[in-house]
């Protein structure tokens, strides 16, 4: 499973590649807004920074939210980089700048996608990632996992290659799950990223070890 980090902070993308493990970024305006990137000129650039410290492909959004509009805003977001794979929502409008873009060779990511039907859509309209967002859904009392596990299905039936890219994870266990039910991609902050290097036993452990190597070595 890859793992791909969310957020537009530059520090925590060099800590999350440097650590080894880092095979993408996403973003949207939330985050570049937390971030206090604004302004257009800006947003471009940061874009290009991201580019700079990651190898993998690096989710940046469209704001527009009608097909010309998105068409001209995202294929400018595609000439910044190679990497660059262009966010789309998932409405009427961005699946059919979803076709435009595949039929481009323009990779994308449909986001906000809470529906496997949605999913389905995305996959038949040719892109590259869908991001089912299941920490929202736990948070209106719906497991967000179960749809994981529908797209899952569904994909393997028709041998769809759309990768299912599992975003608002908030926990490590949210991580675990989604690579049991063989989601292709999570998306999460660093904290649950560097979760996972986690357990009372392992540091138990080597503080033991640590501890006998000390008195052995007469310290």
């Amino acid at each position: 499973m890859k793992f791909f980090i969310d957020t537009a902070n530059l520090a925590q993308i060099k800590e999350a590649h440097d650590l080894g493990v880092l095979d993408g970024v996403t973003t949207n305006p939330s985050l570049m807004a937390k971030e206090g990137i604004t302004g257009e000129e800006n947003v471009i650039n940061h874009y290009k920074a991201i580019c700079e410290i990651t190898d993998g492909d690096v989710s940046a959004e469209v704001i527009s939210t009608t097909f010309e509009e998105m068409i001209a805003e995202g294929e400018a977001l595609a000439k910044l980089n190679e990497r660059i794979v262009v966010k789309v929502p998932m409405i009427k409008d961005g699946v059919k700048a979803i076709k435009y873009f595949t039929e481009k060779g323009i990779k994308t990511n449909c986001t906000l996608i809470f529906s496997a039907g949605q999913a389905l859509l995305a996959a038949k309209a040719g892109a590259t990632y869908v991001s089912p967002f299941i920490g929202r859904l736990d948070d209106i009392s719906t497991d967000g996992l179960t749809l994981i596990e529908d797209i899952r299905t569904i994909f393997d039936n028709y041998g769809y290659t759309t990768q299912i890219l599992a975003a608002s994870a908030r926990h490590p266990m949210h991580i675990i799950n989604c690579a049991k039910l063989g989601a292709d991609v999570v998306t999460a902050p660093l904290a649950p990223i560097l979760a996972l290097l986690k357990h009372p036993l392992t540091d138990n452990g080597l503080a033991q070890f640590l501890a006998d190597h000390a008195k052995a070595a007469g310290k």
